[in-house]
Parts: C-alpha cells; sequence; structure tokens
C-alpha cells in the first residue's frame, strides 16, 4: 500500500474540475467551520482577524489550482500560527509593526522553501521531523494553545509567555476572572462537542451566530466580554514586506521551521486521508502548492496555511469526492465575508476560544504517545518533545527535540553492534548465536555482522571489535582460519568505512587468515571494484550469501 501511494514520478497536473452534487454539500458544510477557526487561529498567531481570512482564502484557491488531494483543506493550522508567534516573539527590540510584517516575511519565506523543494523533488523533506517528534510536540502544543486561550475567557493579561509562569499568571488572577465568559467558553464547547455528532451540521457557524445574537442584544458588554473587534478586509493588499537586508538574513533562519512544520503537517494529512482511499499522492506537487499557497497568503499580509487534519478530515466526512470542495467553500466563506462582515466582528472571544480548544482536543489524548512505550521504542524522544513545548516554548522546544531524535539516531548508529553468526542445523541459514541457542559456529571460521550500516561515524569502532574478536580467538588457539563479514545492513561505504575496511583487510592478510565477504550489495560492489583493496581480491566479495562464501571457503 506504501509503495502504491508513493510513486517515484508525481501525478501529472490536470485542469480541476467543476463541483459535483456532494462537493456542493461538502463545501457548504466546512464553510462555517473554516471560517470561524481562520479568525481564531490569527489570534494564536498575533495576527489582526483579517490576517486569517486572506489566509483562508489563499490556501482554498491555490491548493484547488495546484494540489493533488481530493480532501485536502489547505488554510489556517493552530500549530503552524503557534510556530509564527513564537518566532515573531523570538524577534527583540522591535514595533509590533515591525514585529508583524516580520511575520508576513517569514510567512512569505517559508513559502518560496515548500516551492523550491517542491521544484527540486525534496518531497522527503517531512521525514526530518521523526513521528515521535510530532506526537510529543503535537501533545505539548495543544496544552500550550488551550492553556493562552484561557485569558480570552477570563479576561485577564498575564504578563510572562513562557507556559509556567503564564499557567501560573492566569491562576493567581482568580479574583478577577471573569466567571460570564469562562460560563460561555464551557458552553459553547459543549454545544461543539454535541453538535459535532451530526457532521452536516456547522457547529462552529451556529455557535458564532449565538455569540453574535447576545453580543447584538447587549448581554455581551454588560457581562464584560470583549467582541473580536474591526476585521479590516479593504486593508489588506498585494505587498511585499518592507524591511532591511538584516531583518530578512532573520526571517530566513526562522522561516525553516515553519516551513517543516506546515509540511509535515500537511503531508501526513494528505498521505493518510490517500492511504485511507487508495488515492496517489503527490508530494513534490503538494510541496509546491503548499509554497503557493502561502506566498499568496503572505503577499496579501496573511498567516501560513497547511492542510491540517482537522478541516481535511471533515471536508472527507461530510461527503467530498473532489477537490472542487475547498472551490465552493472558497465562494461560500467569500459570501459570508461580503454579507456579513459587520457583525462578524461582533464575534464574543470566549467563543474563539472554544472554537480552537474544540479543534486541537483530539491532539490532547496522552493515549496517542502510548504505543511508543508499548513498543519501547523512541520513548525518551516523545517525552523530550513534550517537555521541550512546555519548558522552551513552541519554537525552540520544536528545534530542541528534532535535535534529540537526531542525535539519538546518531548515537545508535555510532554504537553499531556486531552479531556473531552460526548455522541453524539441516539448514542455509545463518543467525545470531546469541540469540538463537540453537545455530551452530562453523569450525575455524569467524562470521560477523555489523547491525548497522557502516559510516564515518563507527566504522573505525566496529574494525577494532572485530580485529579484537579475531586476535581472541588466536589467542584461545582455537584453529581460526576465515573470517566471513556480512554486509547485508550497509548498502553503501562512505570513504571512511572504505579506508577501515582496507586495514581491517591487511590486518587479516598479516595474521594469515583469509577474509571473504558476504551479502555484499551492487553499490558496493562496484565500489570495491574501484577502490581494488590490493589483500581482498574480487573473489573474495562475489558471495549473495553467507552460506556461499562459507562453502567457497570449504572448497579453497
Amino acid at each position: 500500500l506504501i509503495a502504491k501511494n508513493e510513486p517515484t514520478m508525481s501525478p501529472k497536473w490536470v485542469m480541476p474540475k467543476a463541483p459535483k452534487a456532494a462537493d456542493w454539500v461538502a463545501g457548504l458544510s466546512i464553510a462555517g467551520l473554516l471560517l470561524p477557526e481562520a479568525v481564531a487561529y490569527a489570534g494564536i498567531a498575533g495576527a489582526p482577524p483579517q490576517a486569517g481570512v486572506m489566509a483562508l482564502f489563499a490556501g482554498l484557491l491555490v491548493y484547488f489550482v495546484l494540489g493533488s488531494s481530493r480532501f485536502a483543506i489547505v488554510s489556517p493550522t493552530s500549530s503552524s500560527a503557534a510556530v509564527l508567534l513564537a518566532a515573531t516573539a523570538s524577534v527583540l527590540h522591535v514595533t509590533d509593526e515591525h514585529r508583524h510584517l516580520m511575520g508576513v516575511a517569514m510567512v512569505l519565506v517559508a513559502g518560496v522553501m515548500l516551492a523550491l523543494a517542491g521544484i527540486a523533488r525534496l518531497g522527503a523533506i517531512s521525514q526530518f521531523i521523526a513521528k515521535p517528534v510530532l506526537r510529543g510536540f503535537a501533545l505539548g502544543l495543544a496544552l500550550t494553545i488551550v492553556v493562552k486561550q484561557l485569558p480570552l475567557a477570563l479576561g485577564v493579561h498575564p504578563a510572562h509567555s513562557d507556559f509556567l509562569r503564564y499557567l501560573w499568571d492566569v491562576l493567581r488572577q482568580w479574583p478577577q476572572w471573569n466567571w460570564y465568559g469562562l460560563t460561555m467558553m464551557l458552553t459553547a464547547l459543549v454545544l461543539l462537542r454535541l453538535l459535532g455528532r451530526w457532521k452536516a451540521v456547522p457547529a462552529a457557524l451556529l455557535v458564532i451566530a449565538a455569540g453574535i445574537a447576545l453580543d447584538a442584544l447587549g448581554y455581551c458588554q454588560r457581562w464584560g466580554i470583549a467582541a473580536v473587534g474591526t476585521i479590516a478586509i479593504e486593508g489588506a493588499h498585494l505587498a511585499l514586506p518592507a524591511l532591511d537586508w538584516v531583518d530578512w538574513l532573520r526571517v530566513g533562519q526562522l522561516a525553516v521551521a515553519l516551513a517543516l512544520i506546515i509540511y509535515a503537517e500537511s503531508y501526513s494529512s494528505i498521505r493518510t486521508l490517500a492511504m485511507r482511499h487508495g488515492d496517489t499522492v503527490a508530494p513534490n506537487r503538494d510541496l509546491v502548492a503548499l509554497g503557493a499557497a502561502n506566498m499568496l497568503s503572505a503577499l496579501f499580509q496573511g498567516m501560513p496555511v497547511g492542510a491540517g487534519y482537522s478541516a481535511s478530515s471533515a471536508n472527507e466526512v461530510a461527503g467530498a469526492v473532489s477537490k472542487a470542495a475547498s472551490l465552493v467553500a472558497c465562494g461560500v466563506v467569500g459570501l459570508l465575508v461580503w454579507q456579513l462582515l459587520p457583525w462578524m466582528e461582533r464575534i464574543p472571544e470566549p467563543l474563539l476560544a472554544a472554537i480552537v480548544i474544540h479543534a486541537v482536543a483530539h491532539t490532547l489524548n496522552p493515549a496517542a504517545l502510548k504505543p511508543y512505550f508499548v513498543w519501547r521504542r523512541d520513548r525518551l524522544v516523545v517525552l523530550v518533545a513534550f517537555v521541550a513545548v512546555i519548558l522552551l516554548g513552541v519554537l525552540d522546544g520544536l528545534l530542541a527535540a528534532m535535535g534529540a531524535s537526531v542525535l539519538m539516531l546518531l548515537k545508535r548508529l555510532a554504537d553499531a553492534r556486531v552479531s556473531w553468526l552460526g548455522q541453524i542445523p539441516q539448514s542455509h541459514d545463518y543467525v545470531d548465536t546469541a540469540r538463537h541457542a540453537e545455530a551452530q559456529t562453523v569450525p575455524g571460521v569467524l562470521i560477523a555482522r555489523p547491525e548497522e550500516p557502516l559510516f564515518f561515524g563507527n566504522a573505525d569502532a566496529v574494525f577494532v571489535r572485530l580485529l579484537a574478536q579475531v586476535d581472541d580467538q588466536i589467542r584461545l588457539k582455537t584453529g581460526l582460519k576465515a573470517v566471513v563479514l556480512s554486509l547485508e545492513e550497509s548498502p553503501d561505504l562512505d570513504s571512511t568505512a572504505i579506508e577501515a575496511l582496507t586495514e581491517f583487510a591487511t590486518q587479516i592478510a598479516q595474521r594469515g587468515l583469509v577474509l571473504r565477504l558476504a551479502r555484499v550489495k551492487d553499490a558496493v560492489r562496484e565500489l570495491l571494484g574501484r577502490v581494488q583493496i590490493p589483500t581482498l581480491a574480487a573473489s573474495s566479495y562475489v558471495a549473495w550469501s553467507v552460506d556461499d562464501a562459507v562453502t567457497a571457503l570449504g572448497s579453497d
């Protein structure tokens, strides 16, 4: 299934088709979710409401034209919004207006990076962020987003931005809490949960409509609940951010993390939905589409966009059959903005907080981390990602978690284990004698297999270990005559590994022993043919299996 859904060549672009009846239904259904979420996510990013609206238009339109997935909805997402806020917050000693311009520039540069990666066919770029990192990051991010939505409902103003002190600021100001706002948020969460059982019902839009009605009747003012305020759509215009060269250099550094999280989140959603329906995926094409969408959003002072799982899966559940559902949704959103913009400015802020919390609630379940503890794999990576987001913040936490996962991978590769092989009786199979007691060693032959690919980080250590075992066999007078080295885990060898192998072959020859290589990959065979190690003839690495190598020794 994976091979089917990850072709080496992406499907060719074709002209998008007109919406079908099912696409009209799906587009109408998700429009009521997308518009309130776009306004709410703008608040997460620290951007004005219109930034979310303009980004929504850009994402829906561009992905409809260029994207590959029939279900993906490219719109503002909570994770990219939080990363953008963290990135802009790291820019010190500037005015709020300048910081906003740098945020727009980050979206633009991230879009350029994504588009160039797609043109260069770097569709595997999302693999720079391991899934355990994403799981831990998503849990920590969701918890951070939820906590930072509370002041919208409670009417308090924390003095700090880091998670722990921010939470403490919220809690210690409990005498100033607006209990009406808290009640409105909790009520909205219950309604969103209940109405969410009927997928065709625009729950978010209905909740927003109820809140606008309360504001229009004067209740929100009486309860001290603030509204969204002005949504200056007319202020959005096509323009590049006016920044100095030094600012652009800083923007480029910060945009890398934003681009990675946009594509990692988007490709995960696109691939999951594609596999569910047996569709093909086109990672390089989607990179270009996401890049173009973010560039267009930035040119109209919008926020970052990506294919979030909640919006895309809502589109799938609503019955979409093609990309045209996003075009329908875009049209409906445009109609709502055109006709109802003054009313949208009266949305109570506690309702926006409820919509955000409801949207990220599915990632708040710690059970998503349980498999890593059951499998006993990558537990530390998951915990580091979660704790790093809480302690270091969204941006630094993500970078720290990525760094930790890469360091742990390098540690595992550098500390390569060597297995000593024996033959299973009455078979041609050779297995690790430490794990299979029935395996029998071959008299006079030491058979070794490095369990990680040989490269500059472990080659010297592996061959030192092999040579030490050879010397032990000689010292114990076991009658050792030959060494067989299985390279099945090494699809290629770098120059350090080649030099280490050359030295090892020389040492084996000086001890009067025969060296044979087994299960050598074609690329390594060709490389050894070019290197021509003096003490390792071409006949020494022709064996396709360990059994062939042992048999050849017997016939020498």
